[in-house]
């Protein structure tokens, strides 16, 4: 993820992060000039110079002991205010019932809305300028949740759910990624929250209800055939299929995202072919084995997989 992401929130929440960061430094910043000047100064004006006698030794000034207490422990209190108003802001109470559910996987994002019963992976659609309550949970080791323009990052804890809101001010991709360090595809455990006008979001989420595109081609009704024999049956889903698996990312509209593998490669169809002909080659330590197929089982199920719309 891009660290200048950072610096450019995209929601109410994160400008108040934004806001007491810019605070905090521009205090600590003053507090590191002060501290400085002070010690270039004593340096200077009390060096040693031949001939003249030690500085005089003073015990205590209560005067100066009282301000350089007072100082600090007024700042504190200050930070902490800031602090804790942030807070208000950037992680209010969950709702009762959350608008989205995010789960954790070793190396993907399962998103499900409990409101429509849309499930998809790795692509997280919001509507624009409204805030979605998030419950957040992992199905196998800590994750953390992190979107660094739309909210504060988020540890996820198999079995103990935590909770986290979710706002765009204005339509984009957002990009996010996995904070805790997870196992060996840590690094590519990438997803994008895609922020939509509410009639999109609205058109996108319908979309995503429907069942799949039944194929067309004979190389593509090849490759659902075989896909049905093959044990990916046994990991995903794909409505309208008798494959109703949850163990792998839902595969329904797996055509309409951006990119495969959380985020390690481009959505094309020689990517594609790329992941099926070795998936342990194009993500080393992927829960996905490696099946062997032959080129031409590799091109029916590339076909059928590009219908998934």
């Amino acid at each position: 993820m891009n660290v200048l992401t950072s610096f450019s929130p995209g929601s109410s929440g994160v400008q108040a992060i934004d806001r007491l960061w810019i605070v905090s430094i521009a205090i600590f910043g003053l507090i590191f000039l002060c501290v400085t000047g002070l010690i270039v100064f004593s340096l200077m004006k009390y060096r040693w110079r031949e001939g003249e006698p030690d500085p005089e030794q003073v015990a205590g000034i209560r005067t100066v002991e009282v301000i350089w207490t007072a100082i600090p422990f007024g700042i504190v209190i200050l930070l902490f205010v800031l602090t804790v108003k942030t807070m208000g802001v950037a992680d209010p109470p969950p709702a009762p019932t959350p608008d989205l559910v995010i789960i954790g996987h070793q190396w993907w994002w399962e998103a499900r809305y409990p409101a429509s019963g849309v499930i998809t992976a790795n692509e997280i659609h919001i509507p624009t300028g409204k805030p979605y309550s998030v419950r957040l949970d992992a199905a196998d080791v800590l994750h953390e949740f992190w979107v660094a323009q739309l909210a504060r990052k988020i540890i996820t804890v198999p079995g103990h759910p935590n909770n986290i809101w979710l706002e765009a001010d204005t339509p984009g991709r957002y990009p996010g990624s996995c904070s805790e360090f997870c196992g060996t595809e840590h690094a590519w455990m990438r997803f994008t929250v895609v922020a939509e006008p509410p009639e999109q979001f609205a058109a996108w989420e319908q979309a995503q209800l429907q069942p799949s595109t039944p194929p067309a081609t004979a190389d593509a009704l090849q490759g659902e055939q075989l896909f049905m024999q093959m044990s990916c049956v046994s990991c995903h889903a794909i409505n309208g299929t008798p494959a109703q698996a949850h163990v792998g990312p839902d595969l329904t509209h797996l055509d309409s995202r951006g990119q495969i593998g959380a985020g390690i490669l481009d959505n094309t169809p020689d990517n594609l072919r790329r992941w099926l002909r070795n998936p342990q080659e194009a993500k080393p330590g992927v829960k996905m084995p490696n099946f062997e197929f032959t080129d031409q089982q590799v091109n029916e199920l590339t076909d059928y997989l590009e219908t998934l719309r």
